[in-house]
């Protein structure tokens, strides 16, 4: 949280940042995109995390149906590399091998659906409680993936402001290279 209080996600989407670009500071409007790309990266891993959780319940649910015969267990291998290739309809910006850092837990709706324990109760979870379960888990990815595109969108106006002031000489982008 910033120091008004306030979530990064609810700064972004505010369209106050986003209002009057051309008369905002050049390192604000760096700024202001570093943010955009740092909640895109939180939000990114957020998903992935989602869409793992929904490929573990999925499973488990073919399992019991008699669609699946291995365990969870012999699967999770498979289960989790399938998560690994990227949503062709989402703009990819940069890869990220660093875990991001993440706000504290406990308080959002995506902390609740990633309970730690999850993997060790899956088995013993009713079926109409595992239903339950992917519904809040979809409901929250499709949150998080509606809160990615708006930061998109803005990132994409300040990046637009950018390369504008660089365009039309009014930033030098050799102090970039300076910076460095």
């Amino acid at each position: 949280m910033s120091e008004t209080g306030r979530r990064r996600i609810d700064i972004v989407q505010d369209p106050e940042y986003v209002d009057d670009l051309g008369s905002v500071d050049i390192d604000e409007l760096r700024a202001r995109r570093r943010t955009c790309a740092d909640l895109d990266t939180e939000l990114s891993y957020y998903r992935r995390l989602l869409h793992g959780r929904m490929d573990l319940i999925g499973f488990e649910q073919r399992r019991r149906s008699g669609e699946e015969e291995r365990s969870l267990l012999e699967a999770l291998p498979e289960i989790l590399a399938q998560g690994a290739t990227a949503n062709p309809g989402l703009p990819t910006r940069a890869v990220t091998v660093e875990l991001p850092q993440l706000p504290e837990v406990g308080r959002r709706a995506v902390d609740h659906v990633l309970d730690d324990d999850f993997l060790t109760h899956l088995p013993g979870i009713p079926d109409d409680e595992l239903e339950d379960l992917l519904g809040q888990v979809a409901t929250v990815e499709a949150e998080i993936s509606r809160q990615r595109k708006a930061v998109f969108e803005v990132y994409d106006l300040l990046q637009a402001e950018l390369t504008r002031r660089y365009r039309e000489g009014l930033a030098d982008p050799g102090e970039l290279l300076a910076r460095d």
